[in-house]
């Protein structure tokens, strides 16, 4: 396998929670080494502290496929790391919870999250309990901290806040045999994983400027996570999050101005966060909306991030920015979005153009088999019936035994023609593919299609619809259906439950069909050789729709939105 392809599928298998992690991990690194070479203490002692990180790391991937063992060993990883740190005296640093790193914080979460979600209530209320112990000898062994300090009881506040927020999202996507219907948010965050985890670690960087330099710095750092969510909204609804992220980054100039120094650095007059975020955003505007509406957004993004440097620099005399540098960077930076946004759109005109000439060809194709046998096998037929009845009418007056003789020829022939045309309709239509027969009833295709049970798992139905849907968005979405029941029987190993969702949300038919197996080999998002997710996902995209296929935490999940109505510009 190629080196990117490697690259795509190792991206692929990290799904949200790991790439949350990584971020948080990338976000150690870039403290604890320069930490390691500095002046303040033993030149590399600060790099005992990695190994306790990347175990711990280890231990939350791990329990996406054995939370029980990945909860136990990562309270044993913080006790090692603790014990560690104290012989050697390495200098632990505080993030969110006192004396812990962020990849130690994020993975605890995450080791929560897996053990609530997967175990049986009392294993994970025993991991859960393992977990906190840990953390919390973590907290106190790692340094003389008073457990009695404001600095102790704020970190066991946020601890407490932080094992609520896990435990609550756990129990919220426990696996149960009742499905569940997954909300707007959910779905949005399992599709844009990796913008999510692009932007996590500048955020948590700024998170670490925050914990060090004092609350007068949240407002701010409020604006950094407001347009980093509202770059995620942006895969929904781009021109309402180009207007909001305008409005946010107005707002950073009044918390910027309570801010005891500034919040980044001399090189930028905004966060980074705000700059990032706003620059992927500008791709998805680019990309996907249209050219008269996404120009004008655009526009008042860049007068918003205009206005806010001005005032941000007369704000802080105090810090020397060059505004013309900063000119020519806000310049390379948005060319630079805007070459992307039209580099993808370019490329989705062409890929639209390659489905739409593949369709168009293989129905040719079909048509010229469907004459072709027309033409061999039933025009033979029906040509005999017509000479047999000529002969009959020419013989009729003179020999009425040859007439007979002619009409058995005919009755025959007729026969022979009907047998052919069921034949012929048979071979068409004659497939386990059950969207070859779909109706106008997408309800009752649904149901027969689950009820049908080929890909060998109990599967759940719930459907919402009213109303009519357009043939062709039912026959796509009744496709795409089978499809994801066919590759739950050949893929999901270990599979006890399918659940697929049929409903009408806002102009669209969203299609859920979600497992709770895990992989034998990898499912790459792009498919695996044959059609599979790349067929359903060029049926999608013939509809204007939206496709997202890919692990979830406990199984895998395939789910489409498709438009009732043309395509609007």
């Amino acid at each position: 396998m190629p080196f990117s392809d490697r690259v795509r599928v190792a991206w692929q298998k990290l799904g949200l929670e790991g790439v949350v992690l990584l971020a948080a991990l990338l976000c150690d690194l870039l403290i604890v080494l320069p930490a390691a070479f500095d002046d303040l203490g033993p030149r590399g002692r600060d790099l005992l502290l990695l190994p306790g990180i990347f175990a711990v790391s280890a231990c939350a991937l791990w329990a996406r496929t054995h939370p029980a063992r990945g909860a136990f060993a990562g309270a044993a990883v913080l006790v090692a790391s603790t014990v560690l740190i104290r012989i050697t005296d390495a200098a632990a640093y505080s993030t969110v919870l006192t004396d812990l790193s962020l990849t130690e914080t994020v993975a605890g979460v995450e080791l929560v999250y897996f053990a609530v979600r997967r175990l049986r209530p009392g294993v994970a209320l025993a991991a859960t309990a393992t977990l906190v112990v840990a953390g919390l000898f973590a907290a106190t062994a790692r340094s003389d901290t008073s457990l009695y300090s404001s600095r102790f009881e704020r970190s066991l506040l946020m601890g407490a806040v932080l094992l609520i927020a896990g435990v609550a999202v756990g129990l919220r996507f426990r696996l149960t045999g009742t499905p569940q219907r997954a909300s707007a948010a959910s779905e949005l965050l399992r599709g844009q994983w990796p913008l999510i985890g692009v932007l996590c670690l500048p955020l948590f960087l700024e998170l670490y400027q925050l914990l060090n330099d004092g609350v007068r710095l949240f407002p701010l750092w409020l604006c950094s996570a407001a347009t980093a969510a509202l770059a995620v909204y942006a895969a929904r609804r781009p021109v309402l999050s180009g207007v909001l992220v305008s409005g946010v980054i107005l707002l950073s100039v009044p918390a910027a101005s309570v801010a005891p120094r500034y919040y980044i650095g001399a090189t930028t007059a905004l966060p980074l966060t705000v700059i990032l975020a706003g620059a992927m955003l500008v791709v998805l505007l680019v990309r996907s909306a249209a050219p008269r509406q996404a120009w004008p957004v655009i526009a008042l993004m860049s007068a918003a991030v205009a206005i806010a440097t001005a005032a941000n620099t007369a704000a802080h005399p105090s810090v020397s920015y060059n505004l013309q540098s900063l000119a020519i960077a806000a310049v390379l930076v948005l060319g630079s979005a805007v070459a992307v946004g039209l580099y993808f759109r370019a490329r989705d005109s062409e890929r639209k153009q390659v489905v739409e000439a593949a369709v168009t060809e293989a129905q040719t194709s079909e048509r010229m088999a469907l004459a072709r046998e027309l033409h061999d096998v039933v025009a033979h037929h029906v040509t005999g019936i017509v000479v047999q009845a000529q002969a009959a009418k020419m013989l009729g007056d003179k020999d009425s035994t040859l007439s007979m003789d002619a009409f058995d020829r005919i009755e025959e022939a007729g026969t022979e023609a009907l047998a052919a045309m069921r034949r012929l309709v048979r071979s068409m239509r004659s497939t386990t593919d059950p969207t070859e027969q779909a109706t106008t009833d997408l309800d009752a295709d649904l149901r027969r299609l689950t009820e049908s049970g080929h890909h060998g798992v109990p599967t759940e139905l719930e459907l919402r619809l009213n109303g009519a849907i357009p043939q062709e968005v039912a026959r796509s979405a009744l496709r795409l259906a089978q499809e994801s029941l066919t590759n739950v029987g050949k893929h999901a190993a270990g599979a006890t439950r399918v659940a697929v969702l049929a409903e009408v949300l806002g102009g669209e038919l969203h299609i859920r069909v979600s497992d709770d197996g895990f992989a034998q080999d990898p499912r790459p998002a792009g498919g695996s050789g044959g059609y599979g997710l790349v067929g359903m996902r060029e049926r999608v995209e013939l509809l204007h729709g939206r496709l997202t296929a890919g692990p979830a935490a406990g199984g895998w999940v395939v789910e489409a939105w498709l438009p009732l109505e043309g395509e609007t510009e």
